[in-house]
């Protein structure tokens, strides 16, 4: 099958399944969309959602957060993955945002990841939720399915080979759901360990099912 075919039956696929898409993770504003991102890494949306309830019904926004000590942060995030390190991107990134930026997200990729503990991949959700920019993030999810469907070459090993790798065959108009429909098939049927090939949409065009190379 031609990488153009496979591309547009992948997505075709998958538009059809999962529909346009936000983000799993509960947010009101591009902020608590950004902090919940930070939280989000190594860690489940489900216990970030339940973590965030808590924390923006007492931190809501930038100003609020940005009086908050690491130590109270910790307290609200104790349950997540690595709180300690956590607590203080929290802190960092809202002093940072109300001293440099008015307390609002910046919209360019630039400025997001020169915040504390925001990495290419946080941005990329933030731009492409909060801001409806088409951006796509590689989390393990995207960088595990790409690999199985033979969207990205073996040689991509790296998330931003995978990103770069499947913007030069993603229509444009198409980059931002792109993510959350690939996001939402690994989370969900192509799963790291025991994968769900028997319910899978896409088993009869996956390599790694034909060749019975999942691990």
């Amino acid at each position: 099958m031609k990488i153009a075919d496979r591309y547009a039956t992948v997505l075709s696929r998958l538009s059809a399944k999962f529909g346009l898409k936000d983000t799993e993770l509960d947010y009101g504003t591009p902020f608590q969309l950004l902090i919940a991102t930070v939280l989000s890494a190594q860690c489940t949306d489900k216990r970030v959602n339940i973590v965030t309830a808590r924390l923006f019904a007492d931190y809501p926004d930038a100003h609020t957060m940005a009086e908050a000590t690491d130590e109270v942060l910790f307290d609200y995030i104790r349950s997540v993955s690595y709180p300690n390190s956590k607590a203080k991107y929290l802190a960092g990134i809202s002093r940072a945002l109300v001293r440099d930026h008015g307390g609002q997200v910046p919209q360019t990729m630039e400025e997001l990841v020169a915040l504390p503990g925001v990495g290419r991949k946080t941005a990329n959700v933030v731009l492409a939720f909060a801001f409806g920019q088409q951006t796509l993030a590689v989390d393990t999810h995207v960088f595990r399915v790409s690999h199985r469907l033979g969207l990205v070459p073996k040689r991509c090993t790296t998330s931003l080979a995978v990103e770069r790798a499947l913007l030069r065959h993603i229509p444009a108009d198409s980059v931002a759901p792109s993510h959350s429909w690939l996001l939402l098939h690994g989370r969900y049927t192509c799963t790291a360990l025991r994968p769900k090939c028997a319910k899978c949409e896409l088993a009869d065009l996956c390599p790694s099912h034909a060749n019975q190379l999942i691990n």
